[in-house]
């Protein structure tokens, strides 16, 4: 058996057999070696931990745990801080349950309403998504619990989701699906990463050096384990050779790469590698294998509660008719099977069987003060069979009543890991429902509120003009039906915002005419133009824009400051303040807008967030910083973040589309000057000051002599963009290497001022 360098003590046999899973949860065990295995199990929003004798996959039987709010919901409380109180959470029960690493958090991007696993993922924004599933990596492994950041990368659709490549111009990459990854690596340092089962511009994630190894590694500085989505290798040696360290689950080919190593076409130092982060990984999860651990059901309930009412959306509330009056009087209907048969979280792995089940319909009746002015007619069947029996008896119901409360949404057979959906329509027999309830209530003059449950957007035109308010209550987990209950008779406020844009219609996603792709690709045509950055750089209408939340409360915004703090960067410092009548919270958003970009961009992108809570009449005075990448690009010529100096206007308020406060800032840029090439056009050449001063006299015979005359502005622009390699062509007398000399010499000047730009920062 060949002996490796790093670990004297393990074979190369040991070493393959360590990359690879000991079970489907469990990674290799080596008692030989002292090398003991340790559990992973699904997330993220609760653990999904099968019994250690039971079936390793089967959905719905896994142990009992507290299921917070899903990654859909989460991302609407735009709170951080909250999502590190769930993160911590979590961590309690894994060390209770003897799990080393929590499968989570999902921060891939909500491409389209589609994508069947939309409810796993927090945004269509990556700064929003970086910043809550930093706070959750934060918060879980705060304990000693691994996490595993996935799907890395472009994980946005489940059609042909273990073979289909994801086609991804270098800058929509940069600049939309991976920047929430990089953000929590290098802020966070997540123990693993997982990568996707998709592969990335033709490449599998899995086997995808650029991505594992120089991105991930290299250029992101990533330290810990990269493990295999479950199933996602088709090529053991590959993967090892591109950067991916263990295999899940375990596919029994160990003898492959030991024959790899011993033949020369794996290096031993890859394997070796894989191998050692494995044990490291095994070093620092050390602390949730403690025996002892424990937690409180009820205070995790009660966690559960207070999350899930922190993220549920008012979208709309004509009239003030919300919040309900616990010691009102008059009948309220409650209408629909999702009040007693909530639907709380999304389907496949991250199923969690909770600890215990709040439904809306029992909170409600114990909410007001007297439970016989509720009555329940449940509308619909969870099968989507039309009966018109049940909506006669909701009719019947409302038409009895002063208040309807109707809820609506998805049932798991429409969205669920495994397959996208196929519209954004509720169903059928739901819209049935929703115009008999309506028309009804018109007759009788009954007030009209819809609470959705729904993992994604649903189509709210034109039934939302129908109705006197909507309360968008996503999947909200164990304790959503209670905190449905408490908003809807202001026991709380609603302060969540959306995290993603409802659109009219599905037609009007940018992503419609390429999701989801066929025969084995999907172009992501719409580029850098993902949710409100395609819908308010045309202007179009929408449903409810980006960041939009209604509250029981007002807030106003005033006292704009910005402050310069060093080159790029400002503190932008504001005051909101409560005007209203009750406690609530504000999520207060900062968007950029680059004034005269050289580069097609965004009408705007946000750049920062602030959530506060005030008491009526109190004020807040918020400060959020930006540095260089909040006005930055990604360039696909430099191959470079970069930031152009120039105007960028700072936009403040509730919304994408609610903007109160707005200034201009001047930012130097970045300094960084493009090397010229052959390649280089005589235009950019002659904008550059060291290729101007090079060319100098000598050139402008030149470009006269094709055509270039400062009084002829066609012609300029003509001979301008011709690239200066191109011009021995059109001139007998420049030759290439008259060209290869001034390139040349454009390179050592500049890195003689370089130098002396150094040598001069460094006097005092």
């Amino acid at each position: 058996m060949t002996e490796q360098s790093h670990h004297p003590a393990l074979s190369t046999e040991q070493q393959a057999a360590l990359t690879s899973g000991g079970d489907f949860w469990h990674t290799r065990a080596l008692p030989e070696a002292g090398v003991e295995g340790i559990m992973l199990t699904d997330g993220p929003h609760g653990l999904r931990k099968q019994p250690e004798n039971g079936d390793a996959l089967g959905i719905g039987t896994s142990e009992p745990s507290t299921c917070y709010p899903p990654a859909c919901a989460l991302g609407s409380s735009w709170d951080p801080a909250l999502a590190e109180r769930v993160g911590r959470a979590i961590a309690l029960e894994a060390v209770a349950k003897n799990v080393s690493v929590v499968l989570g958090p999902g921060v891939n991007i909500k491409r389209s309403p589609l994508g069947g696993r939309n409810f796993e993922y927090l945004s269509e924004d990556p700064l929003l998504t970086a910043r809550i599933g930093a706070a959750l990596v934060h918060g879980v492994q705060s304990r000693g619990v691994g996490t595993s950041l996935k799907h890395f990368a472009v994980n946005s659709q489940e059609t042909d989701r273990l073979r289909v490549s994801a086609e991804v111009d270098e800058r929509t990459l940069r600049e939309i699906y991976l920047p929430a990854f990089e953000h929590i690596v290098t802020t966070a340092r997540p123990t693993t990463v997982m990568a996707a089962y998709n592969a990335v511009n033709g490449v599998p994630a899995a086997r995808n050096h650029w991505l594992l190894t120089e991105l991930l590694r290299g250029e992101w500085g990533f330290d810990g384990l990269v493990v295999s989505d479950w199933g996602a290798v088709a090529d053991r040696v590959a993967s090892l050779a591109a950067g991916l360290d263990l295999e899940m689950p375990p596919s029994r080919r160990e003898a492959q790469v030991v024959a790899a190593v011993e033949d020369g076409s794996l290096d031993p130092a890859a394997l070796d590698a894989a191998a050692r982060r494995v044990l490291e990984l095994l070093e620092r999860t050390a602390a949730a294998r403690v025996p002892g651990g424990s937690y409180d059901e009820d205070e995790h309930h009660a966690l559960a509660r207070a999350v899930a009412a922190q993220c549920a959306v008012l979208l709309k509330n004509d009239g003030g008719l919300l919040p309900l009056a616990p010691d009102g009087t008059g009948t309220i209907a409650v209408v629909g099977e999702f009040a007693r048969s909530p639907r709380f979280q999304g389907g496949g792995s991250s199923h969690v069987v909770p600890t215990r089940l709040d439904t809306a319909l029992d909170a409600i009746r114990a909410t007001v003060t007297d439970p016989e002015r509720i009555r329940f007619a449940p509308g619909f069947t969870l099968d989507g069979t039309a009966d018109p029996a049940l909506v006669a008896e909701a009719v019947e119901a409302v038409r009895a009543a002063r208040h309807a409360v109707l809820f609506l949404g998805l049932p798991e057979t429409h969205e669920s890991e495994g397959f996208d959906r196929t519209d954004i329509d509720l169903p059928a027999d739901q819209l049935a429902l929703l115009d008999a309830v309506t028309a009804a209530a018109r007759a009788s003059g009954a007030d009209v509120t819809v609470v959705l449950s729904n993992g994604a957007p649903v189509r709210l035109t034109p039934w939302q003009d129908r109705v006197g308010a909507v309360l968008e209550g996503w999947l909200l987990g164990q304790a959503g039906g209670s905190a449905l209950a408490r908003l809807l008779f202001g026991l709380d406020n609603p302060s969540g915002r959306l995290a993603e844009t409802i659109p009219l219609r599905l037609e009007d996603n940018p992503s419609h005419l390429h999701f989801p792709g066929a025969d084995g690709k999907v172009h992501y045509g719409e580029g850098v133009y993902v949710g409100y950055r395609y819908y308010d750089t045309l202007g179009l209408p929408v449903a409810h824009p980006f960041g939009h939340g209604l509250s029981y409360t007002t807030f106003g915004y005033d006292g704009l400051e910005v402050t310069p703090t060093g080159d790029n960067r400002f503190d932008v410092s504001f005051t909101v303040t409560n005007t209203g009548t009750r406690a609530g919270a504000e999520v207060a958003q900062l968007y950029v807008h680059e004034c005269a970009p050289r580069l097609r961009r965004p009408e705007h992108e946000l750049k920062g967030f602030a959530k506060v809570h005030l008491e009526p009449g109190e004020s807040a005075r918020l400060t959020i910083t930006l540095d260089g990448r909040s006005f930055a690009h990604w360039s696909v010529r430099d191959h470079r973040w970069r930031v152009e100096g120039g105007e960028f206007e700072l936009r403040i308020g509730a919304s994408s589309r609610d903007l109160r406060l707005r200034t201009t800032v001047g930012c130097p840029g970045d300094g960084y000057v493009p090397g010229l090439t052959a390649e280089s056009t005589l235009g950019e050449w002659l904008a550059d000051p060291v290729g101007a001063q090079i060319i100098g006299a000598a050139m402008r015979p030149m470009a006269e002599s094709i055509g270039i005359s400062a009084d002829d502005p066609i012609a300029t622009t003509m001979g301008g963009s011709l690239p200066v390699g191109r011009i021995p062509a059109f001139v007998d007398s420049v030759t290439p290497e008259d060209i290869e000399r001034l390139v040349a010499a454009h390179r050592e000047l500049t890195a003689a001022r370089a130098a002396e730009a150094r040598a001069g920062a460094g006097r005092v």
